[in-house]
């Protein structure tokens, strides 16, 4: 039997209440409760190492809030594995391929999250792998993919796609707008590094009929990344 589509999952008043909720405390709430946390109790923690809390809280909320919709998901991965495998790997080579094109493109400053990588990773390398490669995927693609474009696909595919894949990209870079004592908003432009895989990772979802299509080529993304900063 073929998985029902995932536009055609109506999300119940629970689960979108719950969505907007787990969406603020990832966003607003947590980050600032960490660095707080960072200062004050964990200075001899490397920041790694102290964002895995952060990260899992994440994570385990996710898994408890919106168990039924994992678990739909993974036998909708289990009924048609060939076809998630297919999007996964076809996905993977489109992201290295505009990847490569869109780091090309001139932009006044860098992306901090490069050199922010580079020395989390020098510090704390498996702390820094488990929340790049494994944590950070499965919430992003929770609230990015499952919630935002799954919920909206079923009324416009092409609102689903311009919501997740935007929403997405500007949350990867609106912190570096206020970081450095004052509003930069040249850090904005760096959204369109994260439009490739923004977009991809929401047609994986809606080719594959699965979340944990996108979770996995997240995960792989996300894997690619960390060894080309780590290794430049």
């Amino acid at each position: 039997m073929n998985p029902i589509p995932i536009w055609q999952e109506k999300l119940s008043p629970g689960e979108w209440l719950r969505g907007g909720a787990l969406s603020v405390l990832y966003v607003a709430l947590f980050p600032f409760l960490m660095a707080w946390v960072q200062r004050n109790a964990w200075e001899e923690l490397p920041v790694a190492e102290s964002n895995v809390v952060y990260y899992l809280i994440s994570v385990l909320l996710g898994f408890v809030l919106f168990s039924g919709l994992w678990k739909r998901n993974l036998d909708r991965l289990f009924s048609c594995p060939g076809k998630n495998l297919k999007s996964i790997a076809a996905a993977l080579v489109a992201w290295i391929a505009l990847d490569v094109l869109v780091r090309q493109i001139p932009l006044p400053v860098r992306n901090p999250n490069e050199s922010g990588y580079a020395l989390e990773y020098l510090l704390s390398p498996g702390a820094t792998g488990m929340i790049v490669v494994v944590l950070m995927p499965i919430v992003e693609e929770l609230l990015f993919r499952g919630l935002l474009f799954g919920g909206v696909r079923r009324y416009s595919r092409g609102a689903a796609y311009l919501l997740s894949m935007g929403l997405f990209a500007l949350y990867c870079v609106w912190q570096f707008v206020f970081s450095y004592g004052r509003m930069d908003l040249r850090y904005l432009l760096l959204a369109v590094q994260y439009l490739p895989a923004g977009v991809l990772l929401a047609w994986c979802y809606e080719r594959g009929g699965s979340l944990w299509s996108a979770v996995l080529l997240h995960m792989a993304i996300n894997g690619l990344t960390l060894l080309r900063i780590v290794a430049g």
